[in-house]
């Protein structure tokens, strides 16, 4: 009977047709990377192995044009091809483990959104629509400035390709071919960089719908268990995308590294026309890695920020409690005598957060509700609790937090700074 049941909860959820994931499936399906079925497999990774691998091993190879003047020749293509199809194949594998493994639903965690408040249904379903508008937001001006390369480089006469006869048949079908190729490898790379911030979202938008728990006389035990919920879904995340994230940091360092190496070498001449696509190259791997360590460094302090919620909740009900047999007064009343300065909210009347007071951990006091249904023992209890599992996204135990990407940022600005040594 156990196999059973672990066979019937580990089981994909299915889906109809015609849910929210229709336009989703429609776009895998455009992609080439839907693989709901052999047939549709087959082809997904036949495309892959085509414009993935092949495209941009010919074209290298074929295209080198050694023969050509100094504002055609590409001496960069290697790096900028080995870079896009190594994310690229990264992308596409990981894409296809989740996919299949756990389904598009069970992945996106749509399956959980019945136990969500309508709030956070309706703003995550918004936030999913807006995911495939995302990936065409970033790669659609890096398309257009490839595109302009490309055409000019095969119009200006950089090539004489004789595998069609015609030479102006030939640059076109090579030039549709590599936009394809770059256009499919850049699009698998965002679209899994995007599905990892829409998920980070869906928790952001339960943190801010848990948050309100504190407003409210709420109980120690559901709080805790909403919390346990919460921390158990972001050990998910962190399990399923850490190898993207730690092979997806390996690679864009080794690509800008590699780039550095041999742009600063003596005999360089760097230019728009040999260095461009190097630079497009660069700018496309560095935003995907932007929207990971963003959107994982977000959940981590939103995470973290209850911590600081729950204390300063603690704090505000100790501070209104009064001791059994004592006349309760009206906190109010004495705060505006001693401070007449300091709103209800402990703002002075002058000040504007605007935008940079965060919606969790903000400078505001929180009104009593539940102080006469929790203890103070309780609270306590409650306010270690969130000290201990502060929770947020991890890669093998590592969270992914502000300080950990200061540490980052510091191990690469020293292999920068000791490369840039040595060229000079």
């Amino acid at each position: 009977m156990e196999p059973l049941v672990e066979r019937t909860r580990l089981a994909r959820t299915i889906s109809d047709a015609q849910d929210e994931l229709k336009s989703f499936r429609t776009y895998l399906r455009w992609m080439c990377v839907d693989q709901s079925n052999i047939w549709m497999g087959c082809l997904s990774w036949f495309m892959f192995i085509v414009f993935g691998l092949l495209v941009p091993l010919v074209s290298h190879f074929m295209l080198a044009c050694s023969t050509c003047d100094a504002t055609h020749t590409r001496p960069y293509d290697w790096v900028v091809q080995l870079s896009l199809s190594s994310v690229s194949a990264l992308s596409f594998v990981c894409l296809t483990r989740f996919v299949k493994k756990h389904g598009l639903r069970r992945f996106l965690f749509l399956d959980k959104l019945c136990d969500e408040s309508e709030t956070v249904r309706k703003q995550y379903t918004v936030q999913l629509n807006r995911s495939l508008k995302i990936v065409s937001f970033f790669v659609l001006p890096c398309f257009i400035a490839e595109t302009a390369y490309k055409v000019w480089w095969y119009a200006s006469g950089a090539s004489q390709i004789p595998f069609l006869g015609i030479v102006w048949l030939s640059d076109t079908v090579a030039c549709v071919m590599e936009l394809c190729s770059w256009l499919y490898r850049t699009t698998v790379f965002f679209l899994v960089c995007v599905l990892f911030r829409l998920i980070c979202n869906l928790q952001v938008l339960r943190l801010h719908d848990f948050a309100k728990v504190f407003n409210v006389d709420s109980d120690v035990g559901s709080v805790l268990r909403e919390h346990l919920r919460i921390r158990r879904q972001l050990r998910i995340i962190s399990h399923r995308y850490r190898a993207f994230i730690v092979w997806c940091l390996i690679l864009v360092t080794f690509s800008q590294f590699t780039s550095l190496l041999i742009t600063t070498k003596s005999n360089s001449r760097l230019n728009i026309y040999k260095a461009g696509e190097l630079a497009l190259c660069s700018i496309t791997l560095l935003t995907g890695l932007c929207i990971l360590l963003r959107s994982a460094t977000k959940i981590t302090h939103k995470a973290q920020s209850v911590t600081s919620l729950a204390s300063k909740w603690h704090v505000c009900a100790t501070l209104d409690s009064f001791d059994e047999g004592e006349t309760p007064r009206t906190p109010a009343i004495h705060d505006q005598q001693v401070l007449p300065h300091v709103g209800a909210n402990g703002e002075s009347e002058g000040d504007d957060p605007g935008e940079e007071d965060d919606e969790l951990d903000n400078c505001k006091l929180i009104p009593a509700h539940a102080y006469s249904t929790i203890s103070y023992h309780k609270r306590q209890a409650l306010v270690t609790y969130f000290e201990k599992n502060q929770g947020g996204i991890t890669v093998y135990g590592i969270a992914l937090d502000r300080s950990t990407l200061h540490t980052i940022f510091g191990i690469e600005l020293s292999f920068v700074l000791w490369i840039l040594g040595k060229t000079i």
